[in-house]
C-alpha cells in the first residue's frame, strides 16, 4: 500500500477489529489476533503493507507505553509484600530456564552472549495470554494462579535489564569491548532520569491538575513517557527503560491511578499496532523451508519451560503436584517481551534475520497451543468435591473493599470510621488541592476523576463491594453514580445528597441515599427541643419519629417528583399529618408550635416545591 496515513490507520483499525474480537472468541487471546493480522497485511502476505520498517519503527512506542504501566505497578511497597514468591520463585524460573534453553539455542552455533539473550528471551512468558487465561478460568486467586503471578511479576521486571543490556552486548560484540565513554552515558542518563523525575514530576502534576484541564493532563503524561524514552535512546539505551523508570518514580504518587488511566488506551492500540508489526515481519517462505526446525523448536521449549516451571511450583512454591502442573500448563509459552528481545537483539546484530523469524514463529505458535493444553489441563485434574484446600489456599484478599469518590469533610467520616476498623479502602478527588493538603496528614488518596471507568478499574473497582459517592457537586456525583452503575451492577452504592430532588435522582439510579445535612440538622433540632426544657429521651424520641416521618415521605414523593402539582399536595398533607403526630404536644409552655414541619417538608410556594429544600 502507497497511501497515506490514514488509508494506514484505517487497514490496522480493520484488522485489529477482525481479528481480535475471532481470536479471543476461540480462546486464542488478542495478542495471537494481532500477529495473525500482521501475517496476512505483510509482505509476506496480501502485501497490503510493504515496507515493515516505518511501522515497526512507530510501534515500539507501544512497547514504551507498557513498560511505563508496568512501572507504575511495581511500587517498592508492593514488591516488599511480595518479596519471597516475586524475587524466589520468579528469580528461579528466569535463571534455569534462561540457562536451559541458552544451551540448546547454542545448536544454532550461536556465540555466548547471543545465546544468552536468546534464552532470556524464551524464557519469558506472556502476561497478556497467561493472565487471561488465569482470569477466564477463575484461578487468578488459587495458588498456583497467586504464583504465576509473582513469577510474570518478575520477568516484568527482568524485561529492564536485559532490554539495556541488549544494545550494549551488540556493541561489545562489533568492537571488542565496551568503551567507559558508553558506560558512563549509559548510567549517566538512568542517573539523570531517576534524580530529575524525583525532583520534578510530581510537581508537574500538581501544577497540571490544579488547571481542571484533562486534555493537559493527557498531554503531560505522554511527555512525561515518550520525554524519559527519548532521553534513554540518546544515551544509547533501549527506550523502554526510560519509560519503566519514569512509572517506578510515580507509582506512589496521588497520581498513579490517574495517569494509568490515562495511558490504557494509547498504550492497548499502539502495543496492538506493535504485535501487527512483529507478525508482517515474520517469513514466511523461510519458515515452510524448514517447518521441522519450528515444530522442534516449539516442543523443546514447552516440554522445558513445563518441566522447569512444575520443579519449582513443588520445591520453591511447596504447590501440591496437581497445582503445580497447572502452573507448568500456563506459563509454557513464550512472552510478548520475546518479540521484543529479539527486535532488539536483531538491530544489535546479535541473530539474523532468518533466526528472528523462526524464534518469533516459535513463540506464536506456543502462544496458540497453551490456551488449549491449559483448559485440558484443568478438566483432566478437575478438583474433586471433598478434596481439602492447604491453609494458606485461603489468604485474605488486600483488594480494597470500599471506594470512597470525594474526599472532602463528608467523605473523611466515612474514611475515619472504615480506617478505626481496618477494612480496606481506597479513596479518589477530583481536586488537587485537597489532595495535597490531606497527603500531608498521611491519608491514601489518590487524584483523579471517579467519574473515569478506566480510572476505577486501575484503582481496583472489580473488587469493590461498596462505592461511597461523597462528591458534593450534583451533577459530577449523578455522573459517577450513573457510570458505577452501569459498570457495576452488583455493588451496592451509596450516595451524597444535596436536597430531595438530587435524593430522588440517585434513588432512579438504584443508589442508597444519604442526604448531607438531613441527620446533622435533625441532631441539632434535638439538642434545641431538650435546651427548651423537653426531656433528652421525650426529644430523641419526638425526633426518630420525625424522621420516620420525612423519610416516608421523601420515597411517596419519589413516585411523583415529576409532578409539580402532586408535589404540591404531599407536602401540604405532609403538613397536616405532623401537626396531627404532635398535636399532642400543644400548648406545653415554651413549647407550643414545635410541632410545624420544617422547611424541607413545608412548601410555600410552587418554586420551593420543585427545589426540594436543602435537606
Amino acid at each position: 500500500m502507497h497511501g497515506g496515513g490514514l488509508e494506514l490507520t484505517l487497514v490496522f483499525l480493520l484488522a485489529a477489529v477482525i481479528a481480535v474480537p475471532v481470536f479471543r472468541r476461540f480462546g486464542l487471546g488478542a495478542v495471537l489476533g494481532y500477529l495473525v493480522a500482521g501475517v496476512v497485511l505483510g509482505p509476506y502476505g496480501a502485501r497490503v503493507i510493504r515496507d515493515v520498517g516505518p511501522v515497526l519503527a512507530a510501534s515500539e512506542i507501544g512497547v514504551v507505553m507498557l513498560l511505563f504501566v508496568i512501572g507504575l505497578e511495581l511500587s517498592p511497597a508492593r514488591l516488599q509484600v511480595m518479596r519471597k514468591p516475586v524475587f524466589g520463585a520468579g528469580g528461579l524460573q528466569m535463571g534455569v530456564c534462561g540457562v536451559v534453553l541458552a544451551l540448546l539455542a547454542m545448536v544454532r552455533d550461536l556465540d555466548v552472549g547471543s545465546a544468552i539473550v536468546v534464552g532470556l528471551g524464551l524464557a519469558f512468558s506472556s502476561t497478556a495470554v497467561g493472565l487471561q487465561l488465569l482470569a477466564e478460568r477463575k484461578t487468578l486467586t488459587s495458588a498456583h494462579g497467586r504464583l504465576a503471578f509473582a513469577i510474570l511479576l518478575f520477568q516484568d521486571l527482568m524485561a529492564i535489564p536485559l532490554l539495556a543490556a541488549i544494545p550494549l552486548i551488540g556493541g561489545a560484540k562489533a568492537s571488542e569491548g565496551l568503551t567507559w565513554t558508553a558506560l558512563l552515558t549509559a548510567f549517566g542518563a538512568i542517573a539523570g532520569v531517576i534524580v530529575g523525575g524525583r525532583l520534578l514530576l510530581r510537581h508537574l502534576f500538581r501544577i497540571v491538575a490544579r488547571t481542571n484541564m484533562p486534555e493537559v493532563f493527557t498531554a503531560s503524561a505522554l511527555l512525561v513517557v515518550l520525554g524519559s524514552a527519548w532521553i534513554m535512546q540518546l544515551a544509547g539505551l533501549t527506550m523502554g527503560l526510560g519509560a519503566f523508570l519514569a512509572g517506578v518514580l510515580l507509582a506512589d504518587s496521588e497520581f498513579r491511578h490517574e495517569l494509568e488511566a490515562q495511558i490504557r488506551p494509547f498504550e492497548g492500540l499502539l502495543l496492538g499496532l506493535f504485535f501487527i508489526a512483529i507478525g508482517m515481519t515474520v517469513n514466511i517462505p523461510a519458515l515452510l523451508d524448514d517447518p521441522f526446525f519450528v515444530a522442534v523448536g516449539v516442543t523443546l521449549l514447552m516440554t522445558a519451560k513445563f518441566a522447569i516451571l512444575y520443579g519449582i511450583g513443588r520445591w520453591q512454591g511447596g504447590l501440591p503436584s496437581r497445582e503445580a502442573l497447572l502452573l507448568g500448563g500456563s506459563l509454557a509459552l513464550g512472552g510478548e517481551f520475546a518479540f521484543v528481545v529479539f527486535g532488539d537483539a536483531f538491530n544489535a546484530g546479535l541473530i539474523d534475520g532468518a533466526l528472528r523469524a523462526h524464534l518469533v514463529a516459535i513463540v506464536g505458535v506456543s502462544m496458540a497451543l497453551t490456551p488449549p493444553l491449559y483448559i485440558g489441563l484443568t478438566r483432566w485434574l478437575a478438583k474433586k468435591p471433598d478434596e481439602e484446600e492447604r491453609p494458606f489456599d485461603q489468604i485474605t484478599d488486600e483488594a480494597p473493599e470500599v471506594l470512597i469518590a470525594g474526599f472532602g469533610r463528608f467523605g473523611q467520616v466515612v474514611a475515619r470510621l472504615l480506617a478505626a476498623q481496618r477494612i480496606p479502602f481506597i479513596a479518589i478527588e477530583h481536586s488537587q488541592e485537597q489532595v495535597e493538603f490531606m497527603r500531608r496528614f498521611g491519608s491514601k488518596l489518590y487524584y483523579g476523576d471517579p467519574a473515569n471507568v478506566e480510572l476505577l478499574r486501575s484503582a481496583g473497582a472489580g473488587s469493590v463491594r461498596v462505592f461511597v459517592i461523597a462528591i458534593d457537586d450534583v451533577e459530577s456525583n449523578l455522573r459517577t453514580v450513573r457510570m458505577i452503575r452501569r459498570n457495576y451492577p452488583e455493588a451496592t452504592v451509596f450516595a451524597r445528597a444535596r436536597n430531595r430532588r438530587h435524593a430522588w435522582q440517585l434513588m432512579d439510579l438504584g443508589a442508597e441515599v444519604v442526604r448531607e445535612t438531613f441527620h446533622s440538622s435533625l441532631a441539632m433540632g434535638k439538642q434545641v427541643l431538650v435546651k427548651l426544657g423537653l426531656p433528652p429521651d421525650v426529644a430523641a424520641e419526638r425526633a426518630r419519629r420525625f424522621a420516620e416521618h420525612d423519610e416516608a415521605l421523601l420515597r411517596t414523593q419519589y413516585l411523583v417528583y415529576d409532578d409539580e402539582d402532586a408535589l404540591i399536595q404531599t407536602s401540604q398533607q405532609a403538613r397536616r399529618e405532623l401537626e396531627q403526630l404532635f398535636g399532642a404536644d400543644r400548648g406545653e409552655g415554651a413549647l407550643r408550635g414545635l410541632g410545624a414541619p420544617p422547611t424541607d417538608v413545608e412548601t410555600p410556594s410552587r418554586e420551593a416545591a420543585m427545589r426540594g429544600g436543602d435537606a
